[in-house]
């Protein structure tokens, strides 16, 4: 194995950059990471992105850089406030990192960024591929932006790709260590009607996903980084009732979720997004966890009676 091969993160201490650090490990990367706290630790580098500057000796040599970098999208209300932080916190550090880039005598190989399966917006039944247009909304425009600034380093002979996440599924943050409490109590229930799709992903098959990319040229654009079996909201909650052997019997109305939540409601708990990973799997990836009740059984540690 080639331990040469060298990988700066921005965002590696979230939820996906732990996972996707521990692989890269494994796999015999050398992991570099932005932080926006001092350095604390071999490999890390302090950076400010509002400022636009990387550090130079971050990218010296570097093979590939990934940025996962951004705001929670369903944490809270979209006060003006809120939409201006989950603007800054995708389009800064994904512009700074790609003129940095654009900008080096001997520049990496890959730029691979994450993205979300929201740049499609509600569109129903509709099965979603990467030719797909973007759909409407600030969620849609949003992510829209998020990968445009990242495509500049395309300009430079860069290979680029944008990986539209589905919800990454773990207990230790996101929407299903949002839901485990109130499931586990046995008051869970659908959305609304629970006709919306939901797009998703097990986070080991997430962090999958981007190492692939690192090492498949033909992985460039944007990338459906989502199951090949999207659920709807109704089949998602009766099969995570069924995992945890709690009923699923308390349906919360649409109305009381635009009460709480308001316009973040509306583009994402209630939106209907059926992507399909076509790309990734033309160029090969193989899904570890492809259905939801065994990803669901594997972050949550319960396994089939006798298994």
């Amino acid at each position: 194995m080639n331990t040469a091969r060298s990988v700066l993160l921005a965002g590696a201490s979230g939820l996906l950059g732990r996972a996707l650090v521990s692989r890269l490990n494994a796999e015999g990367w050398e992991t570099r990471r932005l932080v926006r706290r001092p350095a604390a630790a071999p490999g890390e580098f302090t950076w400010d992105p509002a400022s636009g500057e990387v550090p130079a000796a971050a990218l010296a040599g570097v093979t590939a850089v990934i940025n996962l970098a951004g705001e929670n999208i369903a944490a809270g209300r979209w006060t003006e406030a809120r939409r201006r932080l989950l603007r800054s916190s995708r389009i800064e550090p994904t512009r700074a990192l790609a003129r940095a880039i654009s900008r080096m005598a001997r520049p990496p190989e890959v730029f691979a960024c994450a993205s979300a399966v929201g740049f499609y917006g509600d569109r129903g039944n509709l099965m979603l591929g990467e030719d797909a247009a973007r759909g409407d909304g600030f969620l849609a425009e949003l992510t829209a932006e998020w990968e445009q600034a990242g495509a500049e380093v395309t300009a430079a002979g860069v290979r680029w790709a944008a990986l539209r996440l589905g919800v990454v599924l773990s207990p230790e943050g996101g929407a299903l260590a949002r839901l485990l409490p109130i499931f586990r109590l046995g008051l869970g229930g659908r959305l609304a009607s629970g006709r919306q799709w939901m797009s998703w992903i097990s986070r080991e098959d997430a962090a999958a996903a981007f190492v692939h990319v690192l090492g498949t040229p033909d992985c460039r654009g944007p990338l459906n980084a989502c199951a090949p079996g999207p659920v709807t909201n109704a089949d998602f909650t009766r099969i995570l009732g069924f995992v945890l052997r709690r009923p699923v019997v308390f349906p919360v109305p649409a109305f009381a979720l635009r009460l709480a939540f308001g316009r973040m409601a509306e583009e994402t708990l209630l939106a209907s997004t059926r992507a399909i990973p076509r790309a990734l799997a033309a160029t090969g990836f193989r899904f570890g966890q492809p259905g939801l009740e065994a990803a669901l059984r594997q972050e949550l540690g319960r396994p089939r009676a006798g298994s």
